[in-house]
Order: structure tokens, then C-alpha cells, then sequence
């Protein structure tokens, strides 16, 4: 088990799109539980970033939507970041 750590940015961020994207609510919901459990499993698609954000990873939401984040697998800590979408996250 992973221990997520919501950060202010990403608590913020997150009621945001679930206000925006009510219909994606429970996929986010899933997600979140998903990378609790594993953060490899490969229906999350985690991986790592490049240029700017280098050093953190993302996870798909859907093919529009991510969510970035620091895994720390050392201490089975992910620290969620952001979620938004895909031009939000990389423009």
C-alpha cells in the first residue's frame, strides 16, 4: 500500500476539475484508489516526465486529463501535484 499525500496545490486542483468534470468524478475517485494499491499497474499509464516537469511522473485520467505527481517508492509515498488537463499540464 502507498500512502497519498495531497498537497494543497493538488487538493485544490482536484475540487476544481471535479466541479468542472462531474461526469469524471469517479474515475478520478478510481484512479486515486488505483495508485493507493499500485501505482504500476498498467491501466494508470504512470510515466516519467520530460524537459521542465523532469523528475515527476503522471498518470492518464483519460486521454485528455492527467494527473502529475513525485512517487517516492522508497517510502511507498506518492505526492499528488496537480490534475488538469493534458495542455494545462505540459503547455
Amino acid at each position: 500500500m502507498y500512502r497519498l499525500v495531497w498537497t494543497a496545490r493538488f487538493t485544490r486542483a482536484a475540487k476544481k476539475f471535479a466541479q468542472a468534470h462531474p461526469d469524471l468524478r469517479p474515475r478520478l475517485a478510481q484512479i486515486l484508489r488505483d495508485l493507493e494499491s499500485d501505482p504500476l499497474q498498467p491501466p494508470l499509464r504512470l510515466h516519467p516526465l520530460k524537459g521542465k516537469l523532469q523528475g515527476l511522473h503522471a498518470v492518464s485520467v483519460t486521454y485528455g486529463y492527467r494527473i502529475t505527481l513525485t512517487l517516492k517508492v522508497t517510502k511507498k509515498e506518492i505526492i499528488l501535484l496537480d490534475v488538469g488537463s493534458h495542455d494545462e499540464m505540459y503547455g
